[in-house]
Order: C-alpha cells, then sequence, then structure tokens
C-alpha cells in the first residue's frame, strides 16, 4: 500500500536521487530540462509515493511552459523505483495527479514520451505542438484536460515567463 504526499522542499534530492537510479545518465541533458531550469515544479501537482515504512517508491513532477502564450502543464519525469515496477504505481501516480490537475483548472498537458505507454491515459501525438530541437516529434504527446483544450493551440513550447 502506498501513500501519495505532494512533493515537498524536503523531498528535492530523494527524488532526485530516484530519477538518477531510474533514467540513463545524462537525463538532464534532454530538451525538456531546458523548461525546468531555474524553474519550481508546480506545487501541488509534483507527488511522492511512500511505503507503509515512508521509504520513497517514486515520483512525479509537473512544470508550467506555454504554447501560443497558453499555460500548459509539461508532465516528467515519472518514476517508479526498480523494485517497485509492475505493481501499478506509476499508473497511480499519473493518474492521481492528472485528477488534481483538471481539478485546479489546468486545461491541457503535455510530455515527451512512449505513446503505447501514455495513450492509456488519453495522451495522444500533438501534431502542431513543436519542442526545440533535438526532440523527436513523435514523442510529443498532449492530454485535452477539458474538451477542446488543444484544439485552438498550437506552435512551439516555451518556458513560462516569471
Amino acid at each position: 500500500m502506498y501513500q501519495l504526499h505532494r512533493e515537498e522542499k524536503s523531498d528535492w534530492w530523494e527524488v532526485e536521487a530516484l530519477y538518477d537510479l531510474c533514467f540513463a545518465p545524462g537525463r538532464e541533458a534532454l530538451t525538456s530540462y531546458r523548461f525546468r531550469d531555474g524553474v519550481p515544479p508546480v506545487e501541488g501537482l509534483s507527488l511522492v509515493a511512500r511505503d507503509e515504512e515512508g521509504i520513497l517508491a517514486g515520483a512525479i513532477r509537473f512544470w508550467p511552459v506555454q504554447v501560443d502564450n497558453q499555460p500548459v502543464l509539461l508532465l516528467g519525469p515519472v518514476a517508479v523505483h526498480p523494485t517497485r515496477q509492475g505493481e501499478g504505481l506509476g499508473d497511480l501516480l499519473i493518474r492521481s495527479s492528472l485528477e488534481k490537475a483538471t481539478n485546479e483548472s489546468w486545461e491541457r498537458v503535455m510530455l515527451v514520451g512512449d505513446e503505447p505507454y501514455y495513450g492509456r491515459f488519453g495522451f495522444t501525438r500533438l501534431n502542431g505542438v513543436i519542442m526545440p530541437p533535438l526532440t523527436n516529434p513523435e514523442r510529443v504527446l498532449g492530454l485535452a484536460l477539458h474538451a477542446g483544450a488543444w484544439d485552438e493551440c498550437a506552435g512551439l513550447v516555451e518556458k513560462m515567463p516569471v
């Protein structure tokens, strides 16, 4: 059994260690990380999952970006400790955080990832949304949290102004 909690500042380094464990070295060189530089994760949507002993088992973060001057949530990374994979924890983190985003009136979410995995949550390819190079356009996916949210939203993904 896992307990989901909002990520707090005190969780930061433990979550970073989990991401280092789960992802290839150099993950911070990916284009999507340019949107995270100097920007805190969206408060309340970034979650950690802990087991009954308080051990970190998974985490998910969201970042504010914009497309066509419209606010968009950038999902990622989401990670589950290798010893906890296959238990549905990634699914729980994604569904719970998307529900929170919807309740907090966010309109749209995007990510860079595998459509076969994220498609089960409703994500589809965003043909009119452009991530800077070297992002593979086939992996730019989006989800409308409210009907039609992506209909008039296209263009270059940009860092949210501070």
